[in-house]
């Protein structure tokens, strides 16, 4: 019963959707103020259905209910219980079903944080989101219902894909799709603002949290992902340009570029109509993203279905939003007048060239993407295109960008000169070439990638020491270091984010060009040497776990005699789904990490084994936790912002703007 109840709401959820479309966008055309409030009740009513429909599937997991096919297909009673409840997205039909619950949300977190919003544009970004609402809903309920019963129900289930089953992977998703749906909100406001036709420096501040927010939240289940990769596929590499990888990436780069385009509208009221456009391309890369991985047109270890048919549907909604977005762009495009005028030397240049990077960065990872499947249907090739394309093609535009970085968040508004604002920056540049020259000088192997990577990273990170510490004004040491504290929260989040962005360079870098990898067959009791450390083959047993079969391996790792670590590399068997997965055991340190894989057994009693020396390894990923350390730290100085605009609104408007 609580199954079908869970059908009902979620079927009672596009109908409150429908409404919620219809009337507040007729209503904000019409100017009839009843109609406009339907709005904000509707987008809670529709969270609260989807939340209990939800809630049901979630149930049916934990309770593994096989009368239900989507857990006859991805649970079984064996596995554990955090898998049950992670099952529940692990899938085609229950991923959507979180997506339309993420939709939702946002349009009530609009609902219940947008009263400072104007009647009008509230009542149209809400009945935009509910538009986009109605297409997933429909999309679920009619092509991926994950209510659906079984007649005869197993005993038991067919398990989870046994790659799913991990920690950094039950989390990946929930974050991507806060990420990917988030962007709806930016998309939303943008459509309304073209319905409008008015776009000013409130628009900018009101749109600016809602994309922090995405941009936020995809840069941590991205970080998840790249983690995922790491540890769980056995393969060592943290990135492989892989399409699925793409499809979340690229919407992180052209967000990045809405934020700082979002700037620019709020502080000077210019590049109105670029950032429109950014925000609709952020949304329409999600949708793309959402095509790729569940279409099947492009193979992927990550990809939730193999459907051509849930394809086209995906495709169909690409195009109706995209299509209708970018046809009203182009009619309204002429109205979005904007008011600053700027030197070619000042921020807002500065923040252009951001964007003009970003955007075509963008744009390489999507040719590199899509063009196997362009061969394949003009020429009728089947083509690959790997990381070495993307290294090539996509890292030329990250180092301009790094470069321009430190220097454009410096410079001031409107006009600058760059030799004012350069000047506090000579050290940090001096201290950049020092560092790239000393790790010429101390690595083995002459590559550049190590002193570029390091050179940039450094000055990334003391560039936004720098920065930071301007911004003290002028006074003791004492005073300034107090005055740091006091700073607004969206200068101290945006440093830290470009901080973590150049350890991240560092990490990618060194990791890149001074990676050891060792791969051998050995015997039990066998010794070899890798790098500077011993690596002694212990022994090899087989072990049950509680939904699979391990054959585990006992590895000693030695440096001078030194007892280093003891790990236990695994190859998992999961014998329900009969799919085997690589656990690989890591010794994780500040400056390197050790990585062991234990592969299939050779002759003569010997195993095959992979041996890694990573060096900052580490530092991608706290890169990555160190920029969406300063999102959080910017959205929380939005958010109080926002708040005391929402105070201040009432008294300043008096009622609904005239069109």
């Amino acid at each position: 019963m609580f199954i079908e109840l869970g059908h009902f709401t979620l079927i009672l959820a596009l109908l409150v959707a429908v409404v919620q479309t219809v009337m507040p966008l007729v209503g904000a055309h019409k100017g009839w103020r009843g109609w406009m409030a339907v709005a904000e009740p509707a987008a809670m009513m529709q969270f609260f259905l989807l939340g209990f429909s939800f809630a049901a599937l979630t149930y049916a997991f934990v309770t593994s209910d096989f009368s239900v096919r989507l857990v006859t297909a991805n649970s079984h009673t064996a596995k554990p219980m955090l898998y049950k409840i992670t099952g529940v997205w692990g899938n085609h039909e229950g991923s959507m079903l979180l997506w339309c619950v993420i939709l939702a949300f946002f349009g009530a977190l609009a609902a219940w944080f947008g009263t400072n919003l104007p009647d009008r544009l509230r009542a149209r970004v809400l009945g935009v989101q509910a538009s986009v609402g109605v297409a997933f809903l429909t999309f679920l309920i009619f092509t991926s219902n994950p209510f659906l019963r079984l007649e005869f129900p197993p005993l038991n289930g067919q398990d989870l894909n046994p790659l799913l089953q991990d920690p950094g992977l039950a989390f990946h998703p929930p974050f991507l799709y806060i990420g990917y749906v988030g962007l709806s909100m930016s998309f939303s406001f943008a459509v309304a603002a073209l319905i409008e036709g008015r776009v000013d420096a409130a628009w900018g501040r009101w749109v600016r949290p809602w994309t922090l927010l995405a941009w936020l939240n995809l840069t941590i289940g991205i970080a998840l992902g790249s983690w995922w990769a790491y540890y769980e596929l056995g393969w060592g590499g943290f990135w492989f340009w892989d399409p699925v990888e793409n499809a979340s990436f690229m919407p992180w780069l052209i967000a990045a570029a809405l934020l700082h385009s979002a700037i620019v509208v709020e502080k000077r009221e210019a590049l109105k109509s670029w950032t429109i456009l950014l925000a609709i391309l952020a949304f329409g890369f999600s949708l793309i993203g959402a095509f790729i991985v569940r279409s099947g047109v492009l193979t992927s270890v990550h990809a939730f279905a193999n459907d051509p048919e849930r394809g086209v549907y995906l495709l169909l909604i690409t195009a109706i939003f995209m299509g209708g977005a970018l046809t009203l762009y182009a009619a309204r495009a002429g109205q979005l007048q904007a008011k600053g005028v700027f030197s070619l030397v000042s921020r807002e240049s500065a923040l252009v060239a951001n964007n003009v990077l970003l955007a075509v960065a963008t744009f390489v990872v999507f040719l590199g993407t899509i063009w196997p499947l362009v061969a394949e249907l003009l020429w009728d090739r089947k083509l690959s295109v790997g990381p070495p394309f993307f290294d090539a093609a996509f890292t030329p535009f990250m180092m301009a960008l790094a470069v321009i970085l430190p220097v454009g968040s410096m410079l001031p508004w409107k006009r600058a000169k760059i030799a004012n604002t350069m000047r506090p920056l000579w050290i940090v540049l001096v201290l950049t070439f020092a560092v790239a020259a000393m790790v010429w000088v101390v690595q083995t192997e002459r590559s550049l990638i190590a002193p570029i990577g390091a050179g940039l990273g450094t000055w990334l990170v003391f560039g936004a020491a720098v920065d930071l510490w301007q911004r003290t004004g002028r006074g003791s040491t004492r005073y300034r270091l107090g005055r740091v504290l006091r700073l607004p929260r969206a200068d101290m989040g945006r440093v830290t984010a470009h901080a973590g962005l150049g350890i991240t360079f560092i990490g990618i870098a060194a990791m890149t060009a001074w990676q050891i990898e060792d791969i051998r067959v050995a015997t039990p009791g066998e010794s070899f040497r890798v790098g500077a450390y011993d690596v002694t083959l212990v022994d090899v047993q087989q072990v049950e776990g509680p939904n699979y079969i391990s054959t585990m391996a006992e590895m000693q790792i030695d440096r001078n005699g030194r007892d280093v670590a003891t790990l236990f590399p695994e190859k998992r068997i999961y014998p329900v789904a009969n799919m085997p997965t690589t656990e690989a055991a890591i010794d994780n340190g500040v400056f390197r990490d050790l990585y062991l894989v234990i592969g299939d057994p050779q002759g003569n009693g010997g195993w095959s084994v992979r041996t890694f020396v990573k060096p900052f390894a580490n530092w991608i990923w706290a890169g990555a936790i160190i920029m969406s350390l300063g999102g959080l730290l910017s959205l929380t100085d939005r958010r109080f912002r926002v708040a005391a605009g929402a105070r201040k609104t009432p008294k300043a408007t008096g009622g609904v703007p005239a069109e």
